[in-house]
């Protein structure tokens, strides 16, 4: 019978929290020329003698306050994801995760595969949203791996899934875990990126070109990251039967000077407050698991600038994390190339 490997790929973790492994991470994270996409001389120079010595300690002290007794929370979760999904699935199908930065490595979650003479790979990418600095990122680092093999495999590769219903169905589960008529307001709050990336990204001459042009997913967007993030907020707020007017879009993590995607999560926040709104419940549907942008950015320094600015009460929705729902959403998304 055929052997099909398929390989997890997330964002990635530092090893450990330490200021050394953090700045390790942050080198290899924001070297990619897909993440900071300037000149490499002037990246090396930004990143090398600027952001990671700079940012190493501090982020640091936040990854000593997300870290469990297992560990990194995104590595604890993706490791549980691949052994229920194994689980799930008969000997023909191999399962392994990889990190595009840091430890387990695509190259090594390849080679384990490998090892097991699969007779061709699925790759699957924990990012519902493609954006290039993530999914294209890993799927670029998975070329150059299989690149230097002699024998190059059959390789199918997912792009995104911000649409798919039972992983919709997923995150509005969560959000029912609360009572939905105690808040004022609902925040969808999606990780940022520079709007150099949209543009770069269009085929079309379309992006950016009027202020709603990501609102409304169609044939001229339908890869744009900023548009699919909209529908994914629109379709859990469907599932929550939620009305336009209950629900705002934001985009947070914003580095450096340049113009990011917007409306950026804490001008929202500021907004919010100002027309009355004291409690709110805040999904981050770009992220699979909980880690530092969720529960260390939302959960807490969000939530701090909330109540400072008269807000009463911030709640944070779960992730999907290692959900058993999650795990069947990410079968059915794979099935059509099994």
């Amino acid at each position: 019978m055929e052997k099909v490997g398929i390989l997890l790929v997330n964002l990635g973790t530092p090893d450990d929290p330490s200021t050394g492994s953090v700045r390790r991470y942050l080198r290899q994270f924001l070297l990619d020329g897909r993440v900071i996409d300037i000149p490499y001389i002037l990246r090396q120079i930004l990143v090398r003698l600027i952001i990671a010595p700079f940012r190493a300690y501090g982020s640091g002290k936040l990854y000593k306050q997300l870290w469990t007794e297992n560990g990194s929370p995104l590595k604890v979760y993706g490791e549980n994801v691949q052994q229920m999904l194994q689980e799930k699935m008969d000997d023909r199908y191999h399962i392994e995760l990889g990190m595009r930065y840091q430890n387990p490595s695509i190259e090594s979650a390849l080679e384990k595969l490998r090892s097991k003479n699969v007779d061709r790979y699925v790759v699957f990418p924990m990012f519902p949203q493609y954006a290039s600095a993530s999914t294209g990122s890993a799927l670029q680092e998975v070329m150059d791996v299989m690149s230097k093999w002699l024998t190059i495999p059959p390789v199918s590769f997912i792009s995104s899934y911000h649409d798919q219903d039972t992983m919709i169905e997923t995150y509005a589960d969560n959000a029912n875990k609360y009572n939905l008529k105690d808040y004022d307001h609902f925040l969808f709050s999606f990780h940022g990126i520079p709007q150099r990336h949209l543009r770069k990204s269009d085929c079309n001459n379309y992006c950016l070109k009027a202020k709603d042009c990501c609102f409304t997913l169609n044939e001229n967007n339908k890869m744009c990251y900023s548009a699919q993030c909209y529908d994914t907020a629109y379709r859990i707020a469907d599932k929550l039967n939620l009305k336009r007017e209950q629900f705002s879009v934001g985009f947070q993590s914003r580095l450096g000077r340049d113009p990011w995607t917007e409306p950026f999560t804490p001008d929202v926040l500021k907004s919010l407050t100002e027309n009355g709104v004291k409690k709110l419940l805040v999904f981050s549907p770009s992220f699979v698991a909980d880690c530092l942008e969720t529960t260390i950015e939302i959960d807490d320094e969000y939530k701090e600038e909330f109540l400072e600015m008269g807000g009463e009460q911030l709640d944070m929705v779960e992730s999907l994390n290692d959900n058993p729902k999650w795990v069947r959403a990410i079968g059915e998304i794979l099935e059509p190339y099994l």
